[in-house]
């Protein structure tokens, strides 16, 4: 018995619910950037309502303008111009980007793995892909920069796999 009352045959070792395999769904889908375009919207609509409350402000005859509202909207429509500009619509998936970087490399491609990231001021998604030679143990390993909006090879690094036995 312990503490709780239970004998200690009532307690068993169990997976937490995540770990649970028979959950399983589907491969994951990596969301797409074009996404940022609501809040771009939404940015660009309060842009538009400070400017009207600053507009509405100084043709009322209080005798005061209050130019928080204009300096808001301006700092507010120049952030929604950039996220909107960042709103990248991603052509390329995780499988594709593999494939993509087993033909940029000079070698068959056995282990590989594939990492989204994003690149320069507007963020460009980038697909980052890790590959390894298909000998046992490998002999070269790769990185490949894919870029996900046209799948072109943004950089790639090839050399002998370091960690070779």
């Amino acid at each position: 018995m312990n503490s709780n009352g239970a004998s200690s045959d009532d307690v068993r070792d169990q997976l937490p619910h995540d770990l649970d395999v028979s959950a399983f769904v589907g491969p994951y889908q990596f969301p797409d950037n074009s996404r940022r375009r609501i809040p771009a919207l939404i940015y660009a609509s309060f842009s538009v309502v400070c400017f009207a409350v600053w507009i509405i402000g100084r043709n009322s005859n209080s005798g005061t303008v209050n130019n928080g509202f204009a300096i808001a909207g301006l700092s507010l429509a120049a952030i929604a111009l950039f996220v909107w500009s960042s709103s990248w619509r991603m052509t390329v998936n995780e499988t594709e980007a593999l494939v993509c970087a087993s033909r940029a490399v000079d070698f068959a491609v056995g282990h590989a793995s594939a990492q989204q990231v994003w690149r320069g001021l507007r963020s460009r998604p980038t697909w980052r892909v890790f590959c390894y030679s298909a000998e046992e143990p490998p002999r070269k390993r790769a990185l490949v920069l894919v870029d996900a909006v046209d799948a072109s090879i943004v950089e790639q690094l090839v050399e002998a796999n370091p960690d070779k036995v």
